[in-house]
């Protein structure tokens, strides 16, 4: 399940630490013209209230409405394809923590012929895809993708995130967790030649599972697209050029 905090969509059952930007000194009358507000806080938490703040005033918000992406993390799979080369143009994608389905549509936009989306959460359905309601951390789920998928991958992208329960240890092991299993997955999945995205925090990836990714892939990277909020402790390992 993707990070529901980086779209459209109010988070209902996480809450991540909100910060907002230094007020700068200015014209008072053209702020509030350019400002949107919440007029409807009234009865709402202060947390709703700050993320639907945020989230009017988003300019990726405010993009991807316009361009008709799901979500505003549409433009982390686009800026990490743009510099990257991830997806191939009539390639196999899979997208594990597919909700809502913006790094789908990307990747169909972007020339893939066939792609696999994954979350444990239900989405509307996107012409050209497959899209499965299924919790990837259960034993048979990868063979399942595989067999919707119908031939090896030529990327395996993850956005999946762990509800998280506040305490950082726990956290980071759940997340930890997540990135391995995906991991697993494009080893067994990808074709010579692959890339493997996954989304990771607090500063990268466990040197265990860096270690097992360097000799199967030809480049190993760490990025933070320009999309991905400043106060996020996101970040994405690229692996590129897998070599079977």
């Amino acid at each position: 399940m993707s990070d529901d905090t980086e779209s459209g969509e109010e988070p209902k059952r996480r809450r991540r630490k909100k910060t907002g930007g230094e007020k700068k000194p200015g014209d008072a009358r053209a702020a509030k013209q350019f400002h949107e507000k919440v007029k409807t806080a009234r009865g709402r938490k202060l947390s709703s209230t700050r993320w639907l703040q945020r989230q009017l005033n988003d300019p990726y918000v405010q993009r991807a409405q316009a361009e008709g992406y799901r979500s505003r993390a549409a433009y982390k799979l686009i800026e990490l394809d743009d510099r990257f080369r991830i997806i191939p143009k009539g390639g196999r994608v899979v997208d594990l923590g597919a909700a809502p389905g913006g790094w789908v549509q990307v990747a169909l936009n972007r020339g893939a012929s066939h792609v696999v989306g994954v979350d444990l959460l239900e989405m509307d359905p996107i012409a050209g895809a497959e899209l499965m309601v299924l919790d990837f951390s259960e034993p048979d789920a990868p063979a399942k993708v595989k067999a919707a998928l119908g031939g090896p991958a030529d990327a395996v992208i993850s956005d999946l995130a762990p509800w998280t329960t506040g305490h950082k240890s726990t956290d980071h092991l759940r997340i930890v967790a997540l990135v391995e299993l995906a991991a697993a997955f494009a080893l067994e999945t990808l074709k010579p030649g692959g890339a493997f995205v996954a989304k990771v925090f607090q500063g990268g990836t466990e040197d265990e599972l860096l270690a097992g990714l360097k000799g199967r892939f030809a480049k190993i990277r760490h990025a933070k697209p320009p999309s991905s909020r400043a106060e996020s402790a996101e970040t994405y390992l690229v692996a590129t050029g897998f070599k079977g």
